[in-house]
């Protein structure tokens, strides 16, 4: 590994390892990308926390890269600290019961790289954080499956998505 990309992996774990923790619990709360970037006393830019949130997303069962019928686990980091006073992370993956949880397919990544401005177009009834959540994330060209939550029901009322519940 090159000096350069040594130095980008340790900036990366020190910037996650250091306000990850605060990045994560706003998007907990809902704040989309945007608005979190406005809550942070330090500057950070926004592609970072984009995907910070992108990947606590996919590491908590939020979004499913793959069909979500397949086994989905639970990736987090828990701090360690040795005999010797010595810091490090070890990390831990659970199981996550899916049984009772619905997703639903979304190719936002598709719709945004096809036409961008057609689909913000698309998008002008949407409150300004479920305009945020989606336009700040950064989606794949491939379908994902997203738990179907209340900003989902929103936008399947909005026809930004279209899915049958039953």
């Amino acid at each position: 590994m090159t000096n350069k990309n040594f130095n980008k992996a340790l900036n990366n774990f020190i910037t996650d390892f250091a306000e990850g923790g605060a990045i994560r619990h706003m998007a907990d709360k809902g704040l989309s990308v945007s608005e979190i970037k406005e809550q942070l006393d330090f500057p950070l830019p926004q592609e970072r926390i984009a995907q910070i949130v992108w990947d606590h997303y996919v590491n908590t069962g939020i979004i499913c890269l793959q069909s979500p019928d397949k086994n989905i686990e639970k990736v987090s980091y828990v701090k360690d600290t040795n005999q010797y006073g010595s810091t490090s992370l070890r990390r831990v993956v659970e199981p996550v019961d899916t049984s009772d949880v619905q997703y639903i397919p979304v190719n936002f990544g598709k719709y945004i790289y096809q036409n961008k401005d057609e689909f913000i177009k698309s998008l002008s009834e949407l409150s300004q954080n479920d305009l945020h959540y989606i336009l700040d994330l950064p989606w794949p060209l491939t379908t994902v499956y997203h738990i179907y939550d209340e900003r989902m029901k929103r936008l399947i009322n909005a026809n930004i998505i279209t899915y049958d519940t039953n």
